[in-house]
Formats: C-alpha cells, sequence, structure tokens
C-alpha cells in the first residue's frame, strides 16, 4: 500500500502555529491578543475572531493579521479573515499572526446533540423468563456515534416486559411489548414479541472443543419443544465463564489466551453448556535481517518494490531514490531523481513495472499534482509527463488501476481520476466526494480554492470497487465497475460507508482519522493515523504517534462492521500489506510486525497471541537516533520490506526459531 500522513500541510499548519511563516513588515508586537465572542461552541457553529498586538508597554500597535490557523485542522478551520467553522468536538487552538508574532486561544468544542437511535433488538421472538440486551447507537446528525450518553429505557407494555438501565428486556407475559430508548430529545422504539416458552430440552453443540486463542469457534443450539418437535431458531441467550474470553450473539466465540472456558446458552427456563479448552496459537516467528539500504541524509517516505529494483520518496527532500535489489543483502542505490516539492509522498508503478506514479506537495512554483515517469530502464526513470491542471493544492496517495489513477487532492479532499491510456496526455475524467453540510470552499490569497473540513487519505482499488480512507469521515465504499450500482471509473457511484468518533476513540488534542485502506479476502483493514496537533518534523524530538487498525468484514458491502482490532498500545499505526494471512504493518515507534491474520477474525488480535514477529528499526545514526518511526512494509519475492522515515529500508525474512539449526 502507498500512503502517508498530508506532511507538507502539516508542517504548514505547524510553521503557522508557532510563528515561523514570513509575514509583512512593521513593528514585532510582543504579544498578540485573540478574541471571539465566546470560547465554547459546538460543532457546526462559526465564530468570527478578532486580533491585535501590544508592545511591551502593553500599548496596540498597528498591525493586521497576515494569517490564521485553527489547529487541529481536522476539528476546525478559518478562512483568512479569522471566521473559523468548527467540524469536530475536542479542544481547538485558533490564532494568528501579526508582524511575525503569533497568538492564540482555545476554544472548547461540544459535540452536537443525538440525532438519532439505532435499535437492534432478537430476531425471533423471546420466551417469558429470558432476557436479552437490545442494542442502540446513538449517532449524531452527521452519522459519528456517540457513546458518552446515557440512553434512557422505558417498556410501554411493562406488564408484557421490563427492561433495564442497560437494555435488558425481558419477558413476563405472552403479548407485543413496545420497548423506547431516548437520549435528550432523540427517540426510538422497537416491538418485541414475547411468548411462552416452547422449549422442551436445550443443548448445545459442540458440547465440547478445542481451539488456539483467537481461533473463532460457532456454537449454536439444538431445540426441540413437545413432543420432540425441532424448534429451528429459538431466542437464545450467551454466556462464557472464564478470563478473557468472548461469545457473541450469533454464538461466535473467542478467546485472547489460553484456558478452559464454559459455554452456556438460555432460553427462558432452560439451559445447556459447552465446554472449551483453549491452547496457545504459537505462531511467534522472527524476522531475520537480510539487508539494509545506506542510511540517506533525509528522511525517507513511501517504497514501491517491483522486479529488481526498490523505489523510494523522500520527506523534506524531493527526490526519488532507486535501489538495485538484485542482490537483497546489499541494496545498491543507482540513481536519485529530483522534484520541485517538499513532500514526495508516494510512488507506485502498473503492474508491468513500465510506468511510474509520483505524488507532489509543496512544490515551490505551486504546481503538485502527480508525475508519469518511463520505466523501460527501471534503474533511471524519465519523465514522461505531468498532470497539475486540477490537483495544483496536493496530491497525497495515488493508486493506480488498468490505465486510471486514483488519487487524493489536498486542497478540497475530494477523489480525482486520472485516465493515462495516453500517459504523455493524462487527463481528469471525474471527481468525487462526499456531501458535508460543515465543508466549504474558500479562495487563498493565492487565488486557489481550498475546502476546509474535508480530507482524503488513502485509496484502493479491487475488483470494480474503491475503498477510501476519508480521515474524519471513516471506510467509503464507491463503485467503480463493480456493476451494484452503475458506477465506472469515468463515474463512480457511492456504495456504503462506516463512520467512527474518532475523538472519544484518542481523546483531545490529537489529529486522528482513516488513513490507510487495504482490502483482503473478506476485509478490509482500516488503519488509523493519529499525531499530535503540533509537532515540527524537522525537529530531532521524538514524535508520540497512536492509532489502532480496524478489521472491517465487508462480506454484505452494503452494510460494512467492525468485527476485530489490532492495536500496539504505546504506538501507532501506518501502511500495511496483508499477503498469505499475515499483515505485515509499518507501526511507527512500535517498529515492523507481521500479525496472523488466518481465518475468521475477531475481538482483539493484538491481545490474541496473533502477531506473530517485530522488528526494532532504529538505529544511533538514523535522523532521530535510536527512534524508530516505521512507515509501511511490502512482501516481494519471499522477503518482507520494511521502510522506516528515520533509518531507511530494511530486507527481511520471515524465519521459525525452530528451524534454527536444521
Amino acid at each position: 500500500m502507498r500512503v502517508v500522513f498530508f506532511l507538507s500541510l502539516l508542517l504548514s499548519w505547524s510553521s503557522l502555529a508557532t510563528g515561523q511563516q514570513t509575514t509583512q513588515a512593521g513593528p514585532k508586537p510582543a504579544r498578540v491578543s485573540v478574541t471571539a465572542t465566546a470560547l465554547e461552541v459546538e460543532v457546526g457553529q462559526q465564530l468570527q475572531f478578532a486580533a491585535l498586538g501590544y508592545d511591551e508597554k502593553d500599548s496596540k500597535i498597528e498591525g493586521k493579521p497576515s494569517a490564521w490557523f485553527a489547529s487541529p485542522f481536522d476539528l476546525a478551520y478559518s478562512d483568512e479573515s479569522g471566521n473559523v467553522t468548527f467540524t469536530a468536538p475536542g479542544e481547538v487552538k485558533v490564532g494568528a499572526i501579526i508582524n511575525g508574532k503569533s497568538g492564540s486561544v482555545t476554544v472548547k468544542v461540544r459535540p452536537q446533540a443525538v440525532a438519532r437511535i439505532e435499535l437492534t433488538g432478537p430476531a425471533t421472538p423471546i420466551p417469558v423468563g429470558l432476557g436479552l440486551t437490545l442494542s442502540a447507537v446513538t449517532k449524531m446528525s452527521n452519522g459519528d456515534p456517540r457513546t458518552d450518553v446515557q440512553v434512557q429505557w422505558t417498556s410501554l407494555q411493562p406488564t408484557l416486559a421490563s427492561v433495564d438501565a442497560a437494555g435488558l428486556v425481558t419477558g413476563i407475559a405472552a403479548g407485543k411489548a413496545t420497548i423506547q430508548a431516548s437520549a435528550g430529545s432523540a427517540k426510538a422504539s422497537i416491538t418485541i414479541d414475547v411468548v411462552r416458552n416452547p422449549v422442551v430440552r436445550l443443548s448445545v453443540e459442540p458440547k465440547t472443543a478445542t481451539a488456539r486463542s483467537g481461533e473463532v469457534l460457532r456454537f449454536k443450539v439444538v431445540a426441540s419443544g413437545e413432543k420432540d418437535a425441532p424448534i429451528p431458531s429459538p431466542a437464545v441467550r450467551w454466556a462464557v465463564s472464564g478470563d478473557g474470553a468472548i461469545i457473541e450473539a450469533d454464538g461466535g466465540f473467542v478467546a485472547e489466551k489460553p484456558g478452559s472456558f464454559v459455554v452456556t446458552a438460555v432460553s427462558g427456563d432452560r439451559a445447556a453448556v459447552a465446554t472449551v479448552t483453549v491452547n496457545p496459537r504459537d505462531v511467534a516467528r522472527e524476522l531475520e535481517v537480510v539487508g539494509r539500504t545506506p542510511q540517506e541524509e533525509f528522511q525517507v517516505a513511501e517504497q514501491w518494490i517491483i522486479g529488481n529494483y526498490a523505489y523510494v520518496t523522500s520527506i523534506m527532500a524531493g527526490r526519488l531514490w532507486i535501489y538495485d535489489i538484485s542482490n537483497p543483502a546489499k541494496p545498491v542505490k543507482v540513481d536519485s531523481l529530483p522534484f520541485d516539492a517538499r513532500v514526495i509522498n508516494d510512488f507506485s508503478t502498473t503492474p508491468d513495472g513500465k510506468i511510474g506514479v509520483l505524488t507532489r506537495e509543496g512544490a515551490s512554483n505551486r504546481k503538485n499534482g502527480i508525475v508519469f515517469l518511463d520505466l523501460a530502464d527501471p534503474a533511471h526513470p524519465k519523465v514522461l509527463s505531468e498532470y497539475t491542471e486540477t490537483v495544483t493544492g496536493g496530491v497525497h496517495s495515488a493508486y493506480i488501476d488498468s490505465h486510471y489513477v486514483y488519487l487524493t487532492d489536498d486542497a478540497t479532499g475530494s477523489l480525482r481520476v486520472i485516465d493515462f491510456a495516453d500517459p504523455k496526455m493524462p487527463k481528469e475524467v471525474a471527481r468525487w466526494q462526499p456531501q458535508n453540510p460543515l465543508a466549504r470552499e474558500m479562495k487563498t490569497s493565492g487565488g486557489e480554492t481550498v475546502v476546509g473540513g474535508r480530507m482524503l487519505h488513502d485509496v484502493q482499488a479491487v475488483d470494480g470497487l474503491l475503498y477510501m480512507g476519508y480521515w474524519r469521515d471513516g471506510l467509503i465504499v464507491l463503485d467503480i465497475g463493480k456493476g451494484i450500482k452503475g458506477g465506472r471509473p469515468e463515474n463512480p457511484q457511492f456504495v456504503s460507508q462506516l463512520r467512527f468518533n474518532y475523538t472519544e476513540l484518542y481523546g483531545p488534542g490529537w489529529l486522528a482519522g482513516a488513513h490507510s485502506v487495504f482490502r483482503y479476502k473478506n476485509y478490509v483493514f482500516l488503519g488509523d493515523e493519529v499525531f499530535p496537533a503540533e509537532f515540527d518534523l524537522s525537529s530531532k524530538a521524538r514524535i508520540p504517534t497512536k492509532g489502532i487498525v480496524h478489521v472491517v468484514d465487508v462480506s454484505d458491502i452494503f452494510n460494512p462492521r467492525e468485527v476485530a482490532e489490532y492495536e500496539v498500545p504505546e504506538a501507532g499505526a501506518h501502511n500495511m500489506w496483508v499477503e498469505n494471512d499475515v499483515m505485515y504493518i509499518g507501526y511507527y515507534s512500535g517498529g515492523a510486525r507481521a500479525v496472523d491474520v488466518s481465518g475468521e477474525l475477531r475481538g482483539n488480535l493484538y491481545r490474541q497471541g496473533r502477531e506473530m514477529s517485530r522488528l526494532w528499526t532504529g538505529d544511533a545514526r538514523g535522523f532521530r537516533p535510536n527512534i524508530p518511526f516505521t512507515w509501511g512494509a511490502q512482501p516481494h519475492k519471499g522477503l518482507i520490506y520494511f521502510n522506516d522515515v528515520h533509518t531507511g529500508l530494511w530486507v527481511t525474512r520471515m524465519v521459525d526459531p525452530k528451524d534454527r539449526g536444521k
């Protein structure tokens, strides 16, 4: 995969926040005061801010703001007059720069009120005496879930069914009972059928089972009524005893660690049990270092491995490095191409390796876009053409599928589709963006159009569907030729979306959103990237990160749902590549990781012992000494290539320690 953070945008906002931008001439204030009519707002509101500069005697000086900023920039954005729109809850620093001096004020942004409640109840009638928990998902108007509100439950027919504060509804007498859930002004209701318990006999299959940690077992009940008449789908409440295991409403069981567990199924006044013995997963391997590229002077970014060559992009250097990896133990740099770009985020090639596509951000001439390269001589690429016409604001990521490039537009947060059937004459054939009432167009001082409140981070095209990591908008799926919504590359059509509440996931003070996507089998691995609101990428200081990988089941492509997650608690996720049931991933300060993703996935993969191996990619000679910052991974010809921002490219192989010495 080819994913990076919006580095040039981050650099711009970080320098604004610290007053490092060149500003107009005039006396430099001793302080800058930023004010507004309120310092607490709700998501969706706008506030007009004002800024004044004061000298050392606290007298007002002449000077207007040369720039306004809001940080984190994915929670709010400002136009050039200090009018700020707040797009997500948390704490936002709003600031201005006057003659080289910055000042700011912190605004508390409340989440929107709950707009609707989505209720899910049992698919079958519940028998008298059985208690089942109803699911209530509270959502705001933008579709983000909100879990910090208490749902109030009420039974409108308490003689038929009761409901407690946790949403556990219990059948009391036969009939139809309406259960109502409310949160603020939002209300929803569901009708529950209560019946006399038809179950006379109940058993669980299998009666006994053995599994490894992380392996999903599916239990089912066998029920019969009077005269042994089978009951195909009785209402059942599942429970499990034992530390570190779960069983879900469909009978799916998974344990995080070895041990003995008892599974219980209850239907009315009938109960049955089964036992499970869970053994260690035993997938531990080692990532053995085969070779490394020489340490570069600058930070590296993305990698693309094809044939006998590795292509590596750069941060702050504006270069594409080419390495001959014919001997993986000793990669040799054979060329280095300069480009007008502050950051070269992404590079990939067509499957035949004949054409490469490179993305640019932060060009001095403000013409970023993408560059097409002729790879007839793979060691020495030549520029074929550029495409900048509609994406001068910068391109973060791109994905090649057939003769189309699906790319992200930094300035507007939209998807662009570029047709390069003639690579010397590429042309835009489509664009797409989600509807967002908080996103609006603004003109910069240079006359460019930018959109605040919307960001697209990563794209992947697989079998006629486009999967997009749309930052705060979560996972979005488009039809680009699958045939389920009439979409094609020239006319992408919306299929589905899965949203997350990133403020609840990571807390205030962080840039956080969906960044990397990788489709494998019936899952989409969706990685969150989480950075501090402000940091200096050029500094040698450690940059803390967070972020998990959501495992999303897309078997029903119209209703994607999260079923599992992988998280390294002390580090942050970045790029992943999944092949042969192994997820290889760069986990920033957590180093290189390999994770067993075989079989059905549920629960917390990290705690289930699915992690196969890890590699510390720090180096005393690194850009930040002894601190790994692993970017991503790519398997190739039986080896795994990990690229680290601080230390370059690592060539590794997976080995079983049991095989050593054989």
